[in-house]
């Protein structure tokens, strides 16, 4: 099996939970660091699939790796290579694919409840599950590209989530564990400062108070998320 890669573009936000999650199910991936100095690979085909994680820039941002992340996008989903996408990556894989990434109304910043989409592409994904405690750092949103099939929404934005085919793009970010919450706390401390009378923004304190309580939900989520997300990277390789 081709390895999978892993795109990270900022030092804290790395793939957390779906590390874990590749070692036990034995998944070779490699890890690109963008925010080291790693260049963007030349070609899709030498991976099984791609997953892009945070940052805390825009992709409206004029980034060379940005650019080039596009045109690796672009080439995946027309060879069917899976792509899967966290917040940032998200945008990425939205941006690329010809959708738009605009301000959210809110910045949402914390825990907060998603909910699941009533179709049946949404329960392929998540099961029973209606709602969940999901967490989230983002200002920015992505609309849907075409084709695409709406899987969550939360109080402050309209879409956290969809598919398309085999692809999976996540405004919220579920891959988290508890040393990436910590992290993402102290660095992140100007900018909860800065965004506490938003609406959407919990504070460090409360945010670590409330991770031992909901990340082992967060965490199944994920594993059914990812084990799905396979699927195709065996039906391309099957």
């Amino acid at each position: 099996m081709k390895p999978v890669a892993v795109f990270r573009h900022a030092a804290p936000e790395g793939p957390g939970y779906l590390a874990a999650f590749f070692g036990r199910h034995a998944i070779p991936w490699q890890l690109v660091a963008i925010d080291a100095g790693d260049p963007v690979p030349p070609a899709a085909e030498a991976f099984s699939g791609l997953v892009f994680m945070g940052g805390p820039m825009s992709v409206n941002d004029d980034l060379p790796w940005i650019a080039q992340e596009f045109s690796l996008i672009r080439e995946a989903y027309a060879k069917d290579i899976p792509l899967l996408g966290h917040c940032l990556g998200g945008q990425l894989i939205s941006r690329a694919l010809g959708a738009v990434v605009s301000q959210n109304p809110v910045q949402e910043i914390g825990w907060g409840e998603v909910t699941v989409s009533d179709n049946a592409t949404a329960r392929e994904w998540f099961g029973d599950n209606g709602r969940f405690d999901s967490f989230h750092w983002h200002g920015e949103t992505f609309s849907l590209p075409p084709g695409a099939v709406h899987l969550l929404s939360s109080a402050h934005c309209a879409n956290q989530a969809y598919a398309l085919g085999k692809h999976l793009a996540l405004q919220c970010h579920v891959e988290m564990d508890e040393q990436m919450i910590r992290d993402w706390c102290e660095v992140g401390a100007d900018e909860i400062t800065a965004a506490r009378n938003g609406g959407a923004v919990q504070s460090a304190q409360t945010m670590q108070m409330q991770m031992h309580e909901k990340l082992p939900q967060l965490q199944r989520v994920a594993e059914r998320l990812y084990q799905h997300w396979l699927q195709g990277i065996a039906r391309k390789t099957g």
